[in-house]
């Protein structure tokens, strides 16, 4: 029973997985591979370790890897940050019993529920330096205006902004489903004993989410880090917004010739880096379930 499944993993996961990982032992590019159309035989060859060690040395040739593994750590932790929080936060709120509380989740889920490039184009034009109404609001307060798309900080800011809308939705949901699984004959215990809504909070709120928020947290991470859609779709090949994944983009579909090797290595690495983050979030979150 389980046979078809793990052929269905085999050939959608992992074929294409250990394909990737060859390439990245060759120089295969464009150029070399084979083409039927053309009638060209594949000429590349094999170059071991020599593509690991371009891009782990941080040649900007090859991506400037270090530089742009921290600005891809920078993304991701802070937008899963201000995911958590306040997602957390709205959570919290609508799980009172507040009039109108079905039409404001509706309208909380609603960045959630509209496709993401659509978002983005939207915010892409909010954005605009002279026409948007960003800074035009800006403006009025007498604010600076700054470039929001242009070669600066204000790039990653914005793109920020953007994932941060889109993704706080997801986070209220999944933490309102676990709020409303805590037992209510805890808080109301917690209360006769007198303590504080920050000791409800703290003593039963946070322990009583640590599953669901365990996680989101995870998945949240491994979707932001490799999060290209949004980044692409807003500010494009931007080296001020360039993560791992939308330079593994840009050099597997851009340039002279494709090089499929270095995309290929970036691949295995973002990979890697994931399966590190994996390994030691879990085991933090078993330490904190034995304590």
């Amino acid at each position: 029973m389980v046979l078809p499944v793990v052929l269905v993993t085999g050939v959608l996961v992992l074929i294409p997985l250990a394909q990737g990982v060859f390439f990245t032992f060759t120089d295969i590019n464009e150029g070399n591979i084979a083409n039927p159309v053309l009638d060209r035989p594949a000429t590349f060859s094999g170059v071991g370790l020599v593509n690991y060690l371009h891009v782990l040395s941080g040649d900007p040739a090859y991506g400037s890897f270090w530089s742009t593994l921290a600005r891809t750590l920078v993304w991701t932790f802070g937008c899963v940050l201000a995911h958590f929080t306040i997602g957390l936060g709205l959570a919290v709120l609508l799980n009172r019993r507040v009039r109108g509380r079905a039409v404001y989740r509706a309208l909380l889920i609603l960045p959630w529920a509209v496709p993401s490039f659509i978002s983005a184009f939207a915010w892409k034009y909010m954005f605009n330096a002279q026409y948007g109404v960003i800074n035009q609001a800006l403006r009025v307060v007498g604010l600076p205006d700054p470039v929001w798309l242009g070669q600066s900080d204000w790039a990653l800011v914005a793109v920020m902004l953007v994932n941060v809308w889109l993704g706080v939705p997801f986070m209220m949901v999944a933490l309102l489903g676990g709020l409303q699984a805590i037992p209510a004959d805890l808080y109301e215990a917690a209360e006769v004993d007198g303590a504080s809504p920050w000791q409800r909070f703290r003593d039963i709120t946070l322990p009583g989410l640590r599953a669901v928020s365990g996680t989101v947290v995870l998945l949240g991470v491994i979707w932001t880090f490799n999060m290209f859609a949004v980044i692409y779709l807003v500010t494009g090949a931007n080296p001020n917004t360039r993560i791992l994944v939308t330079y593994a983009f840009e050099r597997f579909f851009s340039g002279a010739s494709r090089d499929y090797a270095i995309a290929s290595t970036y691949g295995v690495l973002i990979l890697s880096v994931l399966l590190v983050f994996v390994a030691g979030y879990r085991r933090a979150l078993r330490g904190q379930e034995a304590a």
